[in-house]
C-alpha cells in the first residue's frame, strides 16, 4: 500500500500551449501540479473548438505561486493569487494574470477536465496481481538472507511462467508480482500455474485478476482497474485465484471453470461479484 506521493514521476502528463500539468493517484485520490504560463487563457488556449464557451468543470485546489484571475458565466468575478485555497465552479473563464506562472495543486476537476483535453491512451488489458500469504512470517523464520533467496527465486519461476503464458510482468512489489496479459484464458491459466507452483520453494501463492482499462506511466500501469484488481487478491486465501465477474464472463470459451464466491464489498469501489477460478494445472496442459 503507497500512503504518500510526489509529482516527480506523475502518472500522466498533459501539455498544452502555455501549460503542463502532472497527476498522481494514490488510494481513490488524485491530484495534479499545473503550471500555466503568464498569458495563457483557458478560452484562448485550452477551449477546444465548437465546444462550450465556458469551462465545465470544478476546480478544487490550492494555489502555490503567481496569480489568475477568473470569471463566471453570471458576471462574478474574482483572483485566486499564491496561497489561496480555490473552489471555481462551472461555467467560467480563466486567465493568468501575473508575470510568473500560475502553479496550483488541484484535487477536484483533474480527471475529467484533462480527459476532455487530451484522448485517452487507455488500453483494455487482463491484470493478475499475485503475494505470498503471511510473507512477514516467512521473512521472519528465514531471516533476511533466507527471504532474499527464496524471494529471487520465486521473481525468477514468476518471470520465467508469465512470459510462457504470453504476459509480462509489470514490477515486483516485495512478495508477489504485478503482470499484464492480452489473453484473459493465459492470464488465469498462468494464476493457477503460479499458486500450484509456490509450495515446491515453501511458500503459499494467492493471486487477483481483473479485466480493465490501464494507462501506461513508463514501465507501470495505473488506473482504476488495477486498485481493483488489487481488492481482489486482498479477497483470495492461500492456493486461491480470484478473478472479477467480468474477467469471468470474457473467459467463457477458455475452457476453465470458475465457482461463484458471490457479491464482496471491495474496499473504496463497492460490491462486485467475484469468481474462483478451480480448474488444476493438471487440466490445462
Amino acid at each position: 500500500m503507497v500512503y504518500s506521493r510526489d509529482f516527480s514521476q506523475p502518472d500522466r502528463v498533459f501539455e498544452m500551449a502555455g501549460l503542463w500539468s502532472g497527476r498522481v493517484e494514490i488510494g481513490a485520490g488524485i491530484a495534479a501540479f499545473s503550471r500555466h504560463q503568464p498569458g495563457w487563457r483557458w478560452s484562448s488556449d485550452a477551449r477546444a473548438p465548437g465546444s462550450e464557451a465556458w469551462c465545465q468543470t470544478r476546480h478544487v485546489g490550492y494555489s502555490i505561486a503567481g496569480a489568475c484571475h477568473i470569471v463566471l458565466s453570471d458576471g462574478t468575478e474574482f483572483e485566486v493569487a499564491a496561497g489561496s485555497v480555490f473552489d471555481i465552479p462551472p461555467g467560467h473563464d480563466a486567465w493568468v494574470t501575473s508575470e510568473i506562472p500560475w502553479e496550483t495543486i488541484d484535487w477536484v476537476g483533474t480527471r475529467s477536465w484533462l480527459a476532455e483535453g487530451a484522448p485517452s491512451t487507455g488500453v483494455l488489458a487482463t491484470i493478475l496481481f499475485t503475494d505470498v500469504v503471511d510473507s512477514s512470517r516467512e521473512v521472519r523464520r528465514r531471516g533476511d538472507v533466507g527471504w532474499s533467496d527464496i524471494n529471487a527465486a520465486l521473481e525468477e519461476r514468476t518471470s520465467d511462467l508469465v512470459a510462457s503464458f504470453g504476459g509480462r510482468v509489470v514490477k515486483f512489489t516485495g512478495d508477489g508480482a504485478l503482470a499484464v496479459f492480452d489473453g484473459i484464458g493465459r492470464a488465469v491459466r498462468c494464476g493457477l500455474v503460479l499458486v500450484a507452483a509456490a509450495p515446491h520453494l515453501g511458500l503459499r501463492l494467492r493471486a487477483g485478476i481483473h479485466t480493465g482499462e490501464v494507462e501506461t506511466a513508463g514501465e507501470d500501469i495505473v488506473g482504476l482497474a488495477v486498485h481493483e484488481t488489487a481488492r481482489i487478491l486482498a479477497l483470495a486465501g492461500p492456493g486461491e485465484v480470484l478473478v472479477s465477474e467480468v474477467t469471468r464472463s470474457l473467459a467463457g470459451g477458455a475452457g476453465l471453470e470458475f465457482v461463484d464466491r458471490g457479491l464482496q464489498e471491495l474496499k473504496g469501489i463497492g460490491p462486485r461479484r467475484v469468481f474462483e477460478a478451480t480448474t488444476t494445472p493438471k487440466q490445462l496442459d
